[in-house]
């Protein structure tokens, strides 16, 4: 009855209540791959190809489907953890760390880029490196992206990790990657794992902070910027930096 209750919401097609070898060629995921590349494959099937078999009557194509219904969204889907994962049929440790590994891979190529060409005009080129990497992170993370005078990406230090307070995010920590590499200008960066990007008044005295240092060390502070969800709050796009 469980197996039947499962299949019944995924609303699979009758073929997928068989084996999937015994499909016709054309229509399995893996031989799909194979003769058309991964391109051809719909998001159930290429996750289907992570969990690589199902439990019982119920295939792996059953499975995907069901996960990508009740997550609703791929970024969604993506952010699970693995005993999120696990709770699905025929979802084991082998399994679940698959698709975690596969997920967080995924998020390591969306934020990737040549650093030597990768140039920050606007706070969005900004969003559209680093939310990627950060959309999903349970705790806040914070980063200070060191620029040369061309605003070109130098690299990005990570200064903390946890719930931000002015002890934390003290001016020598975030200033000393700066005066080393050297940098000419900085942009401060976090995310709020809550999904909301709106500055809280913590966020506004750190940043009130860090722009006095940045006066003395003569290293001015362009931007801060709060990643949230999918969509981020630029202080000075704000006026408030």
């Amino acid at each position: 009855m469980q197996n039947q209750k499962v299949v019944k919401i995924v609303g699979e097609e009758s073929k997928y209540h068989t084996k999937i070898k015994d499909w016709p060629e054309s229509e399995r995921p893996r031989e799909k791959i194979l003769n058309n590349g991964a391109a051809s494959l719909s998001d159930a099937e290429l996750l289907a190809v992570l969990i690589r078999s199902g439990s019982g009557k119920i295939t792996a194509v059953d499975v995907a489907k069901k996960m990508l219904s009740d997550f609703q969204t791929l970024n969604s889907l993506v952010a699970r953890s693995i005993p999120e994962l696990k709770k699905y049929k025929g979802i084991g440790n082998t399994k679940a760390v698959t698709l975690a590994a596969a997920f967080e891979f995924g998020r390591r190529v969306a934020a990737s880029w040549d650093e030597k060409k990768f140039r920050v005009l606007t706070p969005q080129d900004v969003a559209d490196k680093y939310l990627p990497a950060l959309r999903d992170t349970k705790q806040e993370v914070f980063k200070v992206l060191l620029l040369d005078s061309a605003n070109h990406l130098l690299k990005d230090v990570e200064v903390t990790r946890g719930t931000l307070n002015s002890s934390l995010v003290h001016p020598r920590e975030v200033f000393r990657a700066a005066i080393t590499e050297p940098a000419a200008a900085i942009i401060l960066l976090h995310n709020h794992p809550s999904g909301n990007p709106e500055p809280s008044a913590d966020d506004i005295q750190i940043t009130k902070q860090l722009v006095e240092a940045s006066k003395i060390i003569g290293i001015p502070v362009h931007d801060h910027i709060i990643l949230g969800g999918n969509s981020f709050v630029s202080f000075a796009e704000r006026g408030i930096l």
